[in-house]
């Protein structure tokens, strides 16, 4: 039965938030908010957690593309290949937002993500999430809750969200209402911006 917490990007509580940091040392999953909207997250550095995950989501482990939240651009750079200026100057002017960028990936990130040459990085404009990545000290992987089969209000209403996820997750996050649209997505593997998925993020 998934715990309810309610943590509020304003004032967030630093004892809920090591909670959460807790359950994700020991490979739980979590409902966290973000920028966009909510979603499914668990240390990325935990192979059972991942594995979890992909069957939350109905996918393969092998095949799953879960894309990873870092809390800022030097924490991005640490599972990345390195990056020419220009690409830089992008990213540096674009995060924090709602976005999800596609580069190349590097040796630095777990088994999860072997054989993999790229990977979708969020820095999120939320608090929580990247509060929860620095002090976790490592990223979280981040796959939507957001289902286009599914009444808008089970990927928007925190209450709802634990009612549906509460034999799935560990801990559901309640920090109000979250969006429904996700984020957009830019793949800069060529050196130039390229969407790959229009949503809320806007260049």
């Amino acid at each position: 039965m998934a715990k309810v917490l309610k943590i509020y990007p304003d004032h967030p509580q630093e004892k809920l938030l090591e909670e959460v940091v807790r359950l994700l040392d020991q490979g739980g999953i979590i409902v966290y908010p973000s920028d966009t909207v909510y979603a499914l997250g668990c240390d990325i550095f935990n192979g059972k957690a991942m594995e979890k995950l992909a069957r939350i989501k109905k996918v393969k482990p092998e095949t799953a593309r879960f894309s990873i939240i870092c809390n800022d651009l030097s924490h991005l750079s640490r599972f990345t290949k390195p990056i020419n200026n220009s690409v830089f100057r992008f990213l540096k002017n674009h995060i924090p937002g709602s976005f999800t960028f596609v580069l190349e990936a590097n040796k630095s990130l777990p088994p999860a993500y072997k054989g993999h040459k790229t990977v979708g990085i969020r820095v999120p404009d939320h608090s929580i999430p990247k509060l929860i990545v620095e002090k976790l000290g490592r990223p979280i992987a981040s796959t939507s809750i957001k289902d286009e089969d599914e009444i808008l209000e089970y990927s928007t209403d925190p209450e709802l969200i634990a009612e549906k996820y509460h034999h799935l997750a560990d801990i559901v996050i309640d920090s109000g209402y979250g969006g429904n649209v996700a984020s957009t997505v830019v793949n800069l593997t060529s050196g130039e911006p390229e969407i790959i998925r229009e949503g809320k993020g806007i260049l």
